[in-house]
């Protein structure tokens, strides 16, 4: 039996059907409305966002051969501990030379010393005789009257005097000159030691830096350094990593920085781990500038090329110490971010940072000289005369 088509039906059924989807599609687009409003509305987020921390690239201080590599990439190190070694035999020959060379400065000042009293010496012989010529001359210029002296006498006693004279100047001015050289100072803070001392300073330094030690703790990336390459001053060897202090740079709009200030609270998402982990940090500081600003080459938009580009401006966010103890991170890792923009937090312009941890400061150069000064004292009193006993 043919069933009956009623019209009227089928469009009541559409109406209804289509009042569903309608209503489904409301109620999702309020949920998401919803969603976004509670969960988006105060925070500003970014995926331009990277894990960046201290790049310490260790880098050779004196010239020479690589003998000898103690450290690998992935591998911990500690502060102090000893890298990568050089043969130094360079450094070796020019602290040896160095060494020769202020006693032998040693011994020159010494000499020159010695001959002050040497010169003095000279002055009281020649005055002497000078004197003994002018008691001379007296007596025959009183025989000369009686003619028991010839006038070839007198004249040569007279030639003899000025004779002595000018030799007694002589050796006065030479006396001068090497008083004003040694004298005044002692031969230990002679300027002329002083000068051989920095120089032996400088040639114990290259020798000590042979031995490369690493500046900070941290864990070795990059190595760059192999057996036998010839290494000049300031060539990069490796680079050391402290994992414990990274933070995050978040590159955030122009349009999105308004309501962004220090002291607010971030959440990170790493790539790496997707929803699995959430870091917590705080934001530290807002950069004094766009990218664009500190690029190699910047923009020049006078040129009348200009295209509106919306500009990106760095945000720096401290990573939770605790959070980044137990789940370690590494620099360069891609996250997405956002800042919890409805706190208050602190002025625009403050700044969370400090630069108290390892990576701003080292101190395993401060001593690197201390055995040099034992060796110096060593070499001044070997080199120096001893004086006669009377």
């Amino acid at each position: 039996m043919q069933k009956t088509i009623r019209p009227k039906e089928i469009i009541r059924l559409r109406q209804r059907r289509l009042a569903a989807v309608t209503m489904t599609l409301l109620l999702a687009g309020t949920a998401a409305l919803g969603y976004w409003w509670y969960t988006t509305r105060d925070w500003a987020a970014t995926d331009d966002a990277f894990v960046t921390g201290h790049l310490i690239t260790l880098k050779a201080q004196t010239e020479g051969t690589v003998v000898e590599i103690l450290a690998e990439n992935t591998q911990q190190v500690r502060q102090g501990q000893v890298l990568v070694r050089l043969d130094g035999v360079r450094a070796q020959l020019d602290l040896e030379q160095a060494r020769a060379e202020l006693g032998e400065t040693v011994r020159r000042i010494e000499k020159l010393t010695a001959g002050i009293a040497t010169l003095s010496q000279r002055i009281e012989a020649r005055q002497a005789a000078l004197n003994q010529v002018r008691h001379d001359l007296q007596r025959y210029l009183a025989a000369f009257k009686d003619g028991a002296a010839s006038e070839q006498q007198v004249q040569n006693a007279k030639d003899k005097i000025r004779e002595l004279e000018a030799a007694i100047k002589e050796a006065e001015a030479e006396k001068a000159g090497v008083e004003a050289e040694v004298q005044g100072v002692g031969v230990d803070r002679h300027p002329s030691v002083e000068k051989a001392k920095s120089k032996l300073r400088r040639a114990f330094l290259e020798f000590r830096r042979r031995n490369i030690v690493a500046p900070v703790s941290g864990y070795v990336a990059k190595r760059r350094a192999q057996i036998g390459d010839m290494v000049k001053p300031g060539a990069p060897l490796l680079v050391i990593v402290p994992l414990d202090d990274l933070w995050i740079e978040a590159n955030f709009l122009e349009n999105q920085i308004a309501p962004i200030r220090p002291g607010q609270s971030a959440e990170i998402r790493i790539d790496a781990y997707g929803d699995e982990r959430i870091y917590h940090g705080r934001v530290q500081g807002i950069n004094p500038g766009t990218g664009s600003s500190f690029a190699l080459l910047p923009t020049d938009n006078a040129t009348g090329n200009f295209i509106h580009i919306a500009e990106r401006i760095p945000v720096r966010i401290g990573l939770d110490a605790e959070e980044l103890r137990k789940n370690p991170l590494q620099p360069g890792l891609s996250t997405l971010t956002r800042i919890k923009i409805s706190e208050k937090g602190e002025p625009l312009l403050a700044s969370h940072i400090e630069t108290t941890g390892e990576a701003y400061r080292t101190g395993i150069y401060e001593h690197e000289l201390e055995d040099v000064e034992q060796l110096i004292e060593k070499i001044v009193a070997t080199n120096r005369f001893e004086k006669p006993r009377r």
